[in-house]
């Protein structure tokens, strides 16, 4: 949850104590009995509202205790009840029906059994009843209204994630395909081309004669296509990695650049899926960084989490000439680094940091390690 997020719930739940507390004491100026110590009720029942997201138990106690006492104490009208109401609504949200239903018993007993007169305390007693029960009834029905959305919202993330993961199938299967047919065709026929220009050049030079410029172009060319060929349908069927992490941070050293690698938590092996992800989001990291970040520090941070760890995080940073006023626009390598992180249903950010340079943040679920 973002801090503007929290900000505003915090201001909203502010907002609820004051209009709670302003109604309370507005009701209460009218009645000729009231004196310091009732509004002070009102004002400590109705502020602890502000802290019922925080601590819903400890306010339901406190607005009860205090409601209680103010009732007690100064024979009020039904809307005395509005803190303790608020407290009721709010705890059984969040799943207390238990403790909601004997604070709603406490304050009605306190109501009751201080009343000026039979018949209209029962009045008031029955109504009050009812706001108690509707309280609790309406805090049910938020709790199982939010956890229906979250339900809904975790299906649609699924879904998603399905999707995205069936996309990634269906690419993989496609280049399955072509490897395939570009075998079976190119591959033969420059064969045969290949074979017939090497029989052509081993008869003109068994019988003495000058072997043709073009037929030796011919033969060199096919085995070239040969070559790149298979360097191709290699590469299509196959998305694996050519190394791992650390063997990316040598080359890296190797080829000049200062990069410290540093790896944490209960090290395992990984989902071939995110063992891909890993190895070529720590490439494209330091590639960008070797691009862009001019001569730069690079830290590589791997965490593994502990063995119930769910979560593989990678961390990538330079202090590079990267603005941090200006975002970067995305590239083919940025782009397909948070295809690859979003399929794995993981979470990316690159973007530079506040103090200077690049940094790279991410974070792949690992499901269940090998």
């Amino acid at each position: 949850m973002s801090g503007r997020q929290i900000d505003r719930r915090v201001l909203a739940d502010v907002v609820l104590a004051a209009v709670v507390g302003a109604l309370g004491m507005g009701v209460a100026a009218f009645d000729d009995g009231t004196d310091a110590l009732d509004l002070t009720l009102i004002a400590l029942a109705s502020a602890s509202l502000a802290l019922h997201r925080a601590a819903p138990r400890a306010v339901l106690a406190a607005a009860t205790l205090l409601g209680t006492a103010y009732v007690v104490h100064a024979h009020p009208g039904p809307l005395s009840a509005l803190p303790v109401l608020g407290a009721v609504h709010t705890a059984a949200r969040v799943g207390h029906r238990g403790l909601a239903g004997a604070a709603s018993t406490v304050f009605l007993a306190g109501y009751v059994a201080t009343g000026p007169g039979t018949q209209e305390v029962a009045e008031r007693a029955g109504l009050l009843a009812g706001w108690f029960l509707c309280a609790v009834v309406t805090g049910l029905a938020d709790r199982n209204w939010q956890a229906y959305l979250r339900q809904t919202e975790q299906r649609a993330q699924e879904a998603e994630r399905t999707r995205e993961e069936a996309a990634l199938r269906r690419a993989g299967e496609e280049r399955l395909r072509i490897a395939r047919e570009l075998h079976d065709s190119l591959t033969h026929s420059i064969s045969i081309v290949k074979l017939q220009a090497g029989v052509a050049v081993h008869l003109a030079r068994k019988r003495g004669e000058e072997v043709p410029p073009a037929l030796l172009a011919i033969q060199e060319a096919s085995g070239e296509a040969m070559r790149e060929l298979r360097s191709a349908l290699q590469v299509l069927r196959a998305d694996e990695p050519s190394g791992t992490p650390a063997l990316l941070v040598e080359r890296a050293r190797a080829a000049g650049l200062a990069v410290d690698l540093t790896v944490t938590g209960d090290e395992r092996p990984l989902p071939p899926a995110v063992d891909r992800a890993a190895y070529r989001i720590v490439q494209e990291a330091l590639t960008n960084a070797a691009r862009h970040a001019g001569p730069a520090k690079i830290t590589v941070r791997i965490d593994y989490g502990g063995r119930g760890d769910g979560e593989l995080t990678i961390d990538v940073d330079d202090d590079g000439a990267a603005d941090p006023a200006r975002q970067p626009v995305p590239g083919t390598g940025l782009t397909g680094m948070r295809e690859r992180v979003t399929a794995l249903g993981g979470t990316l950010r690159a973007a530079p940091r506040a103090e200077g340079g690049f940094a790279v943040r991410a974070r792949l679920p690992m499901g269940e390690t090998v």
